[in-house]
């Protein structure tokens, strides 16, 4: 191994950007009905109104305001790897600025449930799901039940870049202020 530290690799490729000071999330919209998707597809179009299959990548906006919120304070099941010991994170269901298009994210940590509020504007940033868990872990359990989610070799992967929101500061709007 050299002497630099081991790079983050992002969870899923060609899901966001890797530009720290700008992070986005990349998403589809639709050539014929310009609806917009996330995560980025090649199928059809959402839209029941429109038989398009041809979609435009397109980087999609990095703030919106909070829909709905929640937090886990359970451990989410393998092949989710959590920190030892488990760390309670809150999750947010964000309507996108300009899309309108509502997707769901973890929310950076130190901020609660007590914190948040549905209307309050957050941005887009990256964070580090967890240093030693290897990019694109797999999407099923081994049928013997073994941990797939450390690094071989005892090798520190740098962990995985994953996008959070994270509330706007002075940020205000909808309830509960």
């Amino acid at each position: 191994m050299t002497g630099n530290s081991p790079q983050p690799t992002p969870a899923v490729e060609g899901w966001f950007t890797l530009d720290e000071t700008g992070p986005a999330l990349i998403g589809g919209r639709c050539s014929g009905c310009r609806t917009y998707v996330f995560p980025p597809t090649s199928t059809a179009c959402p839209n029941p109104d429109c038989d398009s299959m041809s979609f435009d990548s397109v980087e999609l906006s990095r703030r919106g305001r909070v829909w709905s919120y929640t937090d886990a304070r359970y451990q989410p099941p393998a092949p989710y790897v959590a920190s030892d010991p488990y760390e309670p994170f809150c999750l947010a269901a964000v309507e996108l600025e300009e899309e309108r298009l509502v997707v769901l994210g973890q929310v950076v940590s130190g901020v609660t449930v007590d914190d948040l509020h549905v209307g309050m504007e957050v941005e887009l940033v990256l964070g580090t799901l967890h240093p030693d868990t290897p990019p694109n872990p797999p999407s099923s359990l081994p049928p013997d039940g073994e941990d797939t989610a450390a690094p071989s070799d005892g090798e520190d992967t740098g962990g995985v870049l994953v996008w959070k929101w994270r509330p706007v500061s002075g940020s205000s709007g909808g309830s509960g202020s």
